[in-house]
């Protein structure tokens, strides 16, 4: 069905892109590599996306592939799903707070010592 092969879509993304973007942001994340918050950027970004196309496509279909009982929509299809989406918001600010912090470094005026 064409549900399905946009889930093989979205996830083969996801394997071959945000995962070794994943690590690779880990490793410059270590190494205090300078694009560190750009990559933690993009990849909260794309995590984000995901996020946000997978709830609307569920919410498309009428929730017809989540348990109705509500322990098991609000705890486990919501919140622990949820997750998946307030990680990679606090990491899109702090990558937007740090970035930001650098640009501001970069446009204060620079005075000369003679």
């Amino acid at each position: 069905s064409r549900s399905d092969d946009f889930t093989v879509a979205m996830e083969t993304v996801t394997a071959w892109a945000w995962g070794p973007l994943s690590f690779l942001t880990f490793l410059a994340l270590l190494r205090r590599h300078p694009a560190r918050y750009i990559l933690q950027l993009l990849v909260s970004l794309g995590q984000l996306y995901g996020d946000v196309l997978y709830f609307a496509t569920e919410a498309l279909a009428g929730w017809s592939h989540s348990d109705p009982r509500p322990l098991y929509f609000w705890g486990y299809f919501v919140g622990l799903n949820g997750v998946w989406v307030l990680v990679p918001c606090a990491l899109l600010a702090d990558s937007c707070r740090h970035l930001a912090a650098a640009q501001r470094a970069l446009d204060r005026p620079h005075h000369k010592s003679h």
